[in-house]
């Protein structure tokens, strides 16, 4: 009897062994594939892709400096970013930002554009290397619309009678006296700008006969430049100086307003396209886990 009860328990249960492999077969029936890391790719390309392009074109871009007119401020071959933003709130450029803007009246005519391939317009586009056909300028904002500006061979720049002390002039060089010029009245919706290598500088003072008169209009300002990011041994901000701080010479604006600079740039996709990439890595690991973890129902 004793055989017999055991025999019968063993064939109406399920031994051990059993349980354990209906078990496994069952889960391995609800558990979704594992899909591929090389199938997510063009995903995660397409995902950093746009980002990339929504970064550079509503927050910030990477400008290379190909000249010396903003030393000892910019060197050479440094990168800085631009903050794109604010004026999208209706924000315009103050008095000691450093600005980007577009060339607002042939300034760089004579400068070397090479012809870009499609391939190179593409990826321009999307902010993954420079562009051949945009031409940017970088300089310091020194009078806005409304203010009247000036300098004297031998004196300081004045801007609404109040001189300037300006620490960041390139040393050696003089305020204005290679290009004197003024009293001026900046038109609203203008800025005037100056280089701070003022003896290497082609800024508002030589295009003074220019369809502008040498003032750049505000809607061809890119931003204001807040940081050099490149190289790591050059890594500051780019504040606005405390000269232009001083009671009289008018309201200054809260350090966020934009403002750009002027010399020839050459943007720089690898800002946006870096910050695009590590916006899309955890967007697509995270649509991976949710695969990869997920049970059908029943």
């Amino acid at each position: 009897m004793a055989v017999g009860a055991r025999s019968g328990r063993d064939e109406g249960e399920e031994r051990p062994d059993d349980a354990v492999a209906h078990e496994t077969e069952e889960d391995g029936a609800l558990e979704k594939p594992h899909r591929s890391f090389w199938k997510e790719l063009p995903l995660l390309i397409g995902i950093a892709l746009l980002l990339a392009l929504l970064i550079k074109t509503f927050l910030v871009q990477a400008f290379s400096i190909p000249s010396d007119s903003m030393q000892d401020t910019l060197q050479r071959g440094d990168r800085v970013l631009v903050d794109k933003l604010t004026p999208w709130f209706g924000s315009e450029p103050e008095r000691g930002e450093v600005v980007v803007f577009h060339d607002p009246a042939n300034w760089l005519s004579g400068e070397p554009t090479p012809e870009p391939n499609i391939a190179q317009k593409a990826l321009s586009w999307i902010g993954l290397m420079p562009s051949a056909e945009e031409k940017d300028l970088i300089k310091r904002t020194i009078a806005i619309g409304g203010d009247t500006v000036e300098c004297k061979k031998g004196g300081p720049v004045v801007v609404n009678g109040k001189a300037l002390d300006e620490p960041y002039i390139y040393p050696g060089n003089t305020a204005c006296d290679d290009a004197p010029f003024g009293p001026l009245k900046v038109p609203e919706g203008k800025i005037w700008v100056m280089g701070d290598h003022r003896q290497n500088s082609q800024d508002s003072r030589y295009h003074m006969q220019d369809s502008t008169g040498g003032f750049v209009p505000v809607d061809k300002v890119v931003g204001r430049a807040v940081v050099i990011a490149w190289p790591v041994t050059r890594w500051s901000t780019l504040p606005i100086p405390d000269t232009f701080d001083q009671p009289g010479i008018g309201n200054q604006a809260a350090a966020t307003a934009l403002g750009l600079g002027a010399a020839g740039l050459a943007p720089v996709g690898l800002g946006p396209a870096a910050l695009g990439l590590a916006g899309a890595v955890p967007l697509v690991m995270w649509r991976r886990r949710k695969l990869t973890s997920g049970r059908t129902d029943g």
